[in-house]
């Protein structure tokens, strides 16, 4: 209060006008401002994450145009069966069990043809079987009277939908059949549940059955007319794919451990993205097998003949994870704090080097053999060039020369003095000893594979490589 007049709490913007009135400006509350920048944050924030994930998903499809084909085919296939609910002449023939069509498309269109077909065999064969059933089980059931109906009706559905669970259980149908015993028991509930109210049952599993066949008709027809990607094309890329990689992480974890310390590359402290690729072929053991189950439903295609030995390919697969196990333990010799003896690192160099390299000849020649699907006559040249390396690095490893061993035993008391132990210099030979061997044990998981390639080139009939081709690609040690 001063000279009688209230003070105000807050300051006041007051402004005069010619005319003499005054007017006053309300300051706006910062309680609003600070809401009104939340919520512009929370917009832009929102935009960004929005922008980022459209970036991301425009790569995806720029790396796989087939992703956009994909797409634009179950697009299509669902526009052609819709024409059976909008036009009436269509819509009338089937029924009003239109929509069964459209969700058929929906659930059973995948990515590849095997995939779709799995789907379009198990669902139509799901529906038929438990049609019949149901219809069967629903005539007893009326034959035993009103009463007793529903009694049978309710074991029925109970023996049924249990034994068909359990089924899936069994990894045989559940590797081919899984979908169909799911199928299965919804349509056999369906219909002898709904059944017990509806007369006409016996029209009501026709049209059902027919707009399901519908549905895969359209899926099937789609799927191998528009840019087919067939299973088996697929899982015959991954294997060639992940054999060279391996190839590509052999070369390169065997020359970063034994280059110079001066040239090694610790940019970024980030690792050889050429040392990491066998990490895909790790990862791959699901796709093989998800791609040989889909594959084994595929009509015969460009080079895969009927009865291709997809089987097979999960051997070879599993032979070349083998290998990605030993170069997963040899890179991480490399990423090791221990460093052996440059003595020693010298004395057996040059015979790693040269194993490694011979081991990679033989990996890239079988990759060869997996693209073109030829034999090799020149395989036979690699695997022996690369047993003559191994017995070399073993015999290198037997007779270390005296003057190696001296110097290593020197540096090694050099570096120890005020030590009272003596488990250094063991320490520092063994990641060395431990590259040496792991070297002679991928030349043997490499034979494996050589005997796999040789098994699936009989099975699949690969046809004998030309003089030329052998030639070009004969491996440069």
């Amino acid at each position: 209060m001063a000279n009688g007049r209230e003070v105000p709490s807050t300051l006041e913007w007051r402004v005069h006008a010619a005319d003499g009135t005054v007017e006053i400006l309300v300051q706006e509350s910062g309680t609003r401002r600070r809401l009104f920048r939340r919520i512009h944050g929370l917009v832009v924030a929102f935009l960004i994450k929005l922008w980022t994930f459209f970036i991301k998903a425009w790569n995806i499809g720029v790396n796989d145009p087939r992703k956009f084909i994909h797409c634009l085919k179950v697009g299509t296939a669902l526009s052609l069966v819709s024409l059976f609910y909008y036009m009436r002449t269509l819509y009338q023939g089937v029924g009003g069990n239109a929509m069964w069509a459209v969700m058929t498309v929906v659930v059973v269109f995948e990515y590849s043809i095997g995939a779709t077909l799995y789907k379009c065999v198990n669902r139509a064969t799901g529906t038929l079987l438990a049609g019949s059933l149901g219809f069967g089980v629903h005539w007893i059931a009326i034959q035993c009277g009103e009463n007793i109906q529903p009694i049978i009706l309710e074991i029925s559905v109970f023996l049924l939908a249990a034994a068909a669970t359990f089924s899936r259980f069994i990894p045989t149908v559940k590797a081919r059949f899984d979908y169909g015993a799911m199928v299965f028991i919804l349509t056999f509930c369906l219909v002898s549940i709904s059944g017990y109210r509806v007369d006409q049952l016996f029209g009501m599993a026709h049209h059902r059955l027919l707009t399901v066949a519908l549905g895969a008709s359209i899926c099937i027809i789609t799927s191998m007319l528009v840019c087919p990607i067939w299973a088996g094309q697929e899982l015959h890329t991954l294997i060639n794919r992940n054999l060279e990689k391996l190839s590509e992480s052999l070369d390169g974890c065997v020359t970063d451990f034994f280059a110079d310390k001066d040239v090694i590359n610790v940019s970024n402290g980030y690792p050889n993205k050429m040392n990491q690729a066998y990490k895909c072929v790790l990862n791959s053991k699901g796709s093989e097998e998800s791609m040989a189950n889909f594959a084994r439903w595929e009509p015969a295609h460009g080079d895969f003949k009927f009865r291709h030995p997809w089987k097979q390919y999960l051997k070879v697969g599993a032979a070349i994870r083998s290998c990605a196990y030993c170069i997963e333990t040899l890179n991480g010799c490399i990423n090791s704090d221990i460093r052996a003896p440059e003595t020693l690192k010298k004395h057996l160099k040059d015979m790693c080097v040269k194993l490694s390299s011979y081991s990679s000849n033989v990996i890239k020649e079988l990759a060869i053999i997996m693209k073109t699907m030829t034999k090799s006559p020149s395989i036979h040249i690699s695997i022996g060039q690369m047993n003559v390396a191994v017995h070399e690095l073993q015999d290198a490893l037997k007779n270390v020369p005296n003057q190696v061993v001296v110097q290593i035993l020197q540096a090694s008391n050099d570096g120890m003095k005020g030590e009272t132990t003596n488990t250094r210099p063991l320490l520092e030979i063994l990641p060395l000893a431990t590259v040496a061997s792991l070297l002679v044990e991928l030349a043997a998981r490499i034979e494996v594979i050589v005997k796999e390639v040789d098994q699936l080139a009989d099975q699949a009939e690969f046809s004998l490589a030309s003089n030329s081709r052998s030639k070009a690609s004969q491996p440069i040690a």
